[in-house]
């Protein structure tokens, strides 16, 4: 008997189900012996709880195309897991417990960066552990792609794209914000492929006077309007250059709903010119996989079931050269993939006019 267990972890994502249904079908369709998929409810918390049900060929009919997580998902921040809960037992002891008590062959775990640490740390306790990488902000160590990044990417786009007709028609500035708390690939691809005259991005520290510089060139040049592509953990220069607390306080004290705001403010206020905000949200993580994600989560599914198969364990499925290949959990746990501001996409970007405002456009 192979008894293979399955969670998914953090933040939701297009392409879950597809990835999933590509591990179970690999695995039925090559399987000697009598398999018995184990999947867990709600991430990490469902293996903690022990929280399960099984799973068969027919869950995973369907799901190639659906959104979302038939499993549910749910953050257990890593930093918690050895937290003892009131029965006096850590959460890391209890996911232990579960796995040895339904005697797993394995556990694939769906999830980021924080999700791919805590799957490290089982796999150092013992556990047969194999990870894949899910996130919309592509910022996981040691993969050049995650799944759910492209359609992320799509949605975002397409949101640049509509803003650009009523921005054209009644001659706005828009200030759109897009996914990104700590890496930029989102907005920075959107924003190119969308067209955005500026985009702002956490690895990049930009000066308003930049920016309202490419506003201001716009409207003198003829063009009634500007697009500026902002990602949510956007920073100033002299933000970046505060201590670590002073700068989290900062944040804590923010009145206003986000950076963006902020951002449409005072270049309303520097310009005169009308500034709105726009905001595409969650819907960044909603919806159907785009056919990309779809054809990567089968790959990256079908690569961690025959590993199961082969009895092979302890890394994340990683796409390197567009190959699909296996890295070890320990050299990806713990890390993010920032964008390089060096990177060839940015010097390209720049090459066609469009300013990070780290520096002035004249």
């Amino acid at each position: 008997m192979l008894r293979i267990g399955i969670l998914t972890s953090g933040g939701d994502c297009q392409a879950l189900n597809a990835t999933m249904r590509g591990i179970v079908k690999t695995v039925l369709l090559g399987s000697d012996e009598p398999v018995e998929i184990y999947g867990f409810q709600d991430g990490y918390r469902g293996l903690i709880d022990s929280n399960f049900r099984m799973l068969g060929w027919s869950d995973f009919s369907g799901i190639l195309t659906r959104g979302g997580t038939i499993l549910g998902t749910s953050r257990v921040p890593f930093k918690t897991i050895d937290e003892v809960d009131e029965d006096g037992v850590s959460k890391v002891e209890k996911m232990i417990h579960t796995y040895h008590k339904l005697k797993l062959d394995c556990l694939c775990v769906l999830g980021g960066n924080g999700s791919t640490k805590t799957a490290n740390r089982l796999s150092n306790e013992g556990l047969n552990v194999i990870a894949l990488p899910k996130t919309i902000d592509n910022d996981t160590w040691g993969t050049e792609l995650t799944f759910g990044f492209h359609s992320a990417l799509e949605i975002a786009t397409k949101f640049i794209d509509d803003i650009h007709t009523t921005a054209s028609s009644h001659g706005r500035v828009f200030v759109i914000e897009i996914m990104g708390h700590k890496v930029g690939w989102i907005p920075l691809y959107a924003g190119v492929a969308g067209g955005a005259d500026v985009i702002l991005i956490p690895e990049i520290p930009y000066d308003m006077d930049n920016v309202c510089e490419v506003v201001e060139q716009r409207t003198k040049g003829g063009a009634n309007f500007a697009i500026i592509a902002v990602a949510e953990g956007a920073i100033s220069k002299e933000e970046a250059a505060l201590p670590k607390k002073e700068y989290k306080a900062l944040v804590e004290s923010r009145t206003s709903p986000s950076v963006a705001y902020d951002i449409a403010s005072e270049v309303a206020a520097r310009t005169g010119r009308e500034v709105r905000v726009g905001i595409p949200g969650h819907t960044q993580r909603g919806g159907q996989p785009c056919p990309y994600d779809r054809v990567f989560a089968t790959q990256v599914g079908a690569e961690a079931g025959q590993a199961i198969l082969a009895r092979e364990y302890g890394f994340m499925v990683a796409d390197i050269g567009r190959k699909i290949v296996r890295v070890p959990l320990a050299e990806v746990a713990g890390k993010l993939k920032f964008v390089d501001p060096e990177c060839q996409l940015i010097a390209h970007a720049r090459s066609v006019g469009i300013s990070f405002g780290d520096m002035p456009i004249s």
